[in-house]
């Protein structure tokens, strides 16, 4: 059955994985179709996303092309099956098809990482916050701001929908010193990361601009791994478009440069100790000092 509509991340994402994995076992889609009763161009449909796949051919073409990690299997067997349906459906034709996939991807992800230079992340932000972001900077009509900042606020509901899902972010301090949307909404802004990071699934950390050895990127990246990191999806961010990254090398090398990053930044920003018993330089503090400097 071919799929309505534009072809979702997901669904590209389970085509290239099918693809990838027939080539690695040497075998044509010819030879491919012929194991389940498919017609080769209905196997090069299926690599491209346009059309579904059942459970049973899948479990054929992971057997033949070799493929035994039990996790991986799972989990791509539920891209495949899943009908990208979600609480994003709704904005469907209101908000860019990037941001729907962006959605899809954090909801079936038990942990979301990333890195952030210059905005605090999304699932972070407050109202205000967002409106300010999206008044300033798309004013080409591309969104409306109220369904924008609507939008946001419900990707939100991921910070608590599954308990055990993990959050681990790396904020650059100049996100954390922007002033457009007025000091009184970033205040408001700081302390709410400040109550964000009590979540016992959620890991903020800060990168000073005193921050040694690594030169700071520019571009913000947000790992979604939905409990395979080999389908990890990597998103790099952008005004009107983002790109989202499957491959392994690329995976594994952003998943070094967030170490890295995370290993120069503060320690993670701490309520549960006094501020006695924490390091001289540490993220809480750092926001702490900022929203002071807001205050005179």
């Amino acid at each position: 059955m071919g799929y309505k509509g534009p072809i979702s991340q997901r669904q590209r994402r389970f085509g290239e994985e099918l693809q990838r994995l027939r080539l690695a076992a040497g075998l044509s889609a010819p030879e491919a179709g012929a194991l389940v009763g498919m017609k080769s161009p209905a196997v090069s449909h299926t690599e491209a996303g346009r059309i579904t796949l059942n459970p049973e051919r899948l479990e054929i073409w992971l057997d033949a092309y070799g493929c035994t990690d039990p996790a991986y299997r799972a989990t791509l067997a539920e891209m495949g099956r899943s009908t990208g349906k979600g609480w994003w459906t709704e904005f469907d034709g209101q908000v860019p098809d990037l941001a729907l996939d962006l959605a899809e991807a954090e909801d079936r992800a038990v942990c979301v990482e990333g890195y952030d230079a210059l905005y605090i992340p999304g699932v972070f932000q407050l109202p205000a916050y967002t409106q300010a972001i999206y008044e300033d900077g798309y004013r080409d009509g591309l969104w409306d701001v109220a369904t924008a900042v609507k939008f946001r606020l419900e990707r939100q509901r991921i910070l608590t929908d599954d308990k055990s899902r993990q959050f681990r972010f790396v904020v650059h301090e100049a996100a954390l010193r922007m002033r457009f949307a007025g000091d009184d909404v970033m205040r408001a802004q700081l302390l709410h990361l400040i109550d964000v990071a009590e979540l016992p699934n959620v890991t903020i950390q800060v990168l000073p601009f005193t921050a040694p050895k690594h030169a700071p990127l520019s571009a913000s990246f947000l790992f979604c791994d939905p409990g395979c990191a080999a389908l990890s999806t990597i998103i790099l961010d952008g005004p009107k478009r983002a790109e989202h990254l499957g491959d392994q090398a690329e995976i594994s090398a952003y998943r070094r440069k967030l170490q890295q990053l995370s290993d120069v930044a503060l320690p993670a920003i701490d309520t549960s100790r006094s501020l006695r018993d924490l390091p001289f330089r540490s993220s809480l503090g750092l926001i702490q000092h900022l929203i002071y400097l807001l205050q005179t």
